[in-house]
């Protein structure tokens, strides 16, 4: 039975377009499949962000570790099981200054790690996986805008997950969102004008 990760990063709630695309596509998902949905909250996860004893753990072995690494590599090892175990990922992401949130940022360093990931030769180990990514932004930078040399995040999102063995991606930018805070166009609409894609995304 396929298994789809949905990871949301917003920390709007139901207020987030991101959250309810990704909530759009695991229905999608659902219908197409039929199979298992595990939700990585990261507003609820409270992830630390890489310290010492992280670092310290990630480049010695077990049989090393302090009590305070084997902590630190408790969230990094589950965080990279929960990926090794699934067919599909879909991450739901709002645009920070171009880039991604400090929290997928966090979650992000726990999983990229050298001989779990990616070996130390630098091939990625987790393959075989398709990935979504719906990215919600206030302005506009799909290919052909103006503004597309600002989309930070989509190639940051791209080079990263790549790097662990992760190459089939597809994006869906959400952008626009300023119209929907400006009363432009209601939430719901906007969300319908992506609907098509995010029901592409996840056949």
């Amino acid at each position: 039975m396929p298994t789809l990760l949905k990871i949301d990063v917003s920390p709007r709630g139901d207020y987030s377009v991101s959250r309810q695309l990704t909530k759009q596509f695991a229905s999608d998902w659902q219908k197409a499949h039929n199979g298992t949905i595990v939700d990585r909250d990261l507003v609820k996860t409270n992830l630390p962000f890489v310290d010492l004893p992280w670092i310290a753990g990630a480049y010695s072995t077990p049989d090393q570790h302090t009590p305070e690494q084997k902590g630190a590599m408790k969230v990094s090892n589950d965080l990279i099981d929960e990926l090794f175990a699934v067919d599909h990922i879909v991450i739901g992401t709002p645009m920070y200054n171009f880039s991604i949130p400090a929290i997928l940022k966090a979650y992000i360093d726990h999983i990229v790690r050298v001989g779990r990931t990616y070996s130390p030769s630098y091939e990625g180990l987790v393959k075989g996986k398709k990935v979504t990514i719906i990215i919600a932004s206030g302005g506009v930078y799909t290919p052909g805008s103006h503004l597309e040399s600002y989309n930070v995040e989509s190639s940051y999102l791209r080079q990263i997950l790549g790097f662990i063995g992760l190459t089939d991606i597809t994006f869906v930018l959400a952008g626009g969102t300023n119209d929907v805070n400006q009363g432009k166009i209601s939430s719901e609409d906007f969300i319908a004008s992506f609907s098509e894609s995010v029901a592409e995304a996840a056949k």
